[in-house]
């Protein structure tokens, strides 16, 4: 019944007690209840072979918590698994930490962590550890959640900087900007037509694909906060070369490209959830772009750019005939956007 407190999370679930107990019992075992987790001892313990280990850790803040194609929960499983995913190591494990404000429904987390499951069991992984901690009533917005994931690299996977040279080609499995039109209208409230659906999705499947099958991969990034321009900038500066993207072979939704037009917003800059670059020999290129269209999370595959010598710039060779230069992402057009 509404009111009575039992359908809200109150300070008392996250002061180690009998509510702690209770939600830790009925809510997180219940969808997280994995062998591991079951065990509720201080540390996970798990094994490992021989080779080396990837670990990373993301904390998502994203608003509004719920958004056509996802919520924050999805958000933070995909996240994680991706940055392990781009790195070359298959995703294993996850830790999961949740910071709740006083008074946020119940049902909302349930709908949240239920989510978070699906998530994990799409991706093939398991959260193993986690935390709740409640604070007061407006001091914090409904949910922040951090995860933690721990992966393994296969031998022989190589990926880095220190590969790249000119010649090599940039490589994005589908379009872009998705996620970031798709979370900021349902934040103002935008009632297009077509709605746009964010894109987020755990991305290990694709890559184990590639990896498997393209010996020619050096480096992967997913392009999250700050887009594919602030990505591509990044890796510039790394490795001391530059990066010319071609306005013609981008991938950008029709949809996508209105609203951001409309609001004055540029695609190439706009947050993805369930997409990534890699930078491929000249040679297998072409090979990985088929490869990745065998996938449904790369049907629209394909070259977008070359690696050439210079000094760590971007730019993009547009449809007019000219050059733009692209820096990284100034400022925050949209914040908290995962």
């Amino acid at each position: 019944m509404e009111g009575d407190g039992k359908d809200i999370i109150l300070l008392a679930h996250g002061d180690g007690g009998a509510l702690t107990h209770e939600l830790i019992n009925t809510l997180f075992l219940r969808y997280f209840g994995g062998n591991i987790l079951k065990n509720l001892s201080d540390a996970a313990a798990f094994s490992v072979s021989e080779g080396k280990l990837a670990v990373t850790t993301d904390s998502f803040v994203v608003d509004p918590l719920f958004f056509p194609g996802g919520d924050v929960g999805k958000l933070a499983v995909c996240g994680t698994v991706n940055d392990l995913a781009v790195s070359g190591a298959q995703p294993g494990y996850l830790t999961a930490s949740f910071i709740l404000e006083e008074g946020l429904p119940l049902i909302d987390l349930e709908r949240i962590v239920r989510s978070m499951a699906a998530a994990c069991n799409m991706a093939g992984v398991e959260i193993i550890a986690g935390d709740t901690k409640v604070v007061e009533k407006g001091h914090l917005d409904k949910i922040f959640i951090n995860t933690a994931g721990v992966g393994f690299i296969p031998q022989g996977v190589d990926l880095g900087y220190h590969r790249l040279k000119p010649g090599d080609k940039v490589l994005i499995n589908g379009s872009l900007g998705q996620h970031g039109i798709a979370v900021l209208s349902k934040r103002y409230g935008f009632d297009f037509a077509e709605q746009v659906m964010s894109d987020c999705a755990p991305l290990n499947g694709i890559i184990n694909l590639l990896l498997k099958e393209v010996r020619g991969i050096k480096m992967m990034r997913d392009l999250t906060r700050g887009g594919l321009a602030t990505a591509a900038k990044e890796i510039a500066l790394a490795c001391g070369l530059d990066i010319w993207l071609d306005e013609s072979c981008m991938p950008i939704d029709a949809r996508v490209k209105g609203v951001a037009e409309m609001l004055g917003l540029d695609p190439l800059y706009l947050a993805n959830e369930g997409k990534f670059i890699s930078i491929v020999s000249l040679q297998e290129a072409g090979k990985a772009v088929a490869v990745m269209q065998e996938h449904a999370l790369g049907r629209e595959a394909s070259i977008i750019g070359e690696v050439k010598a210079g000094e760590g710039n971007v730019y993009l060779s547009t449809s007019l005939g000219g050059a733009k230069f692209l820096d990284l992402l100034a400022g925050s057009p949209l914040p908290r956007i995962c």
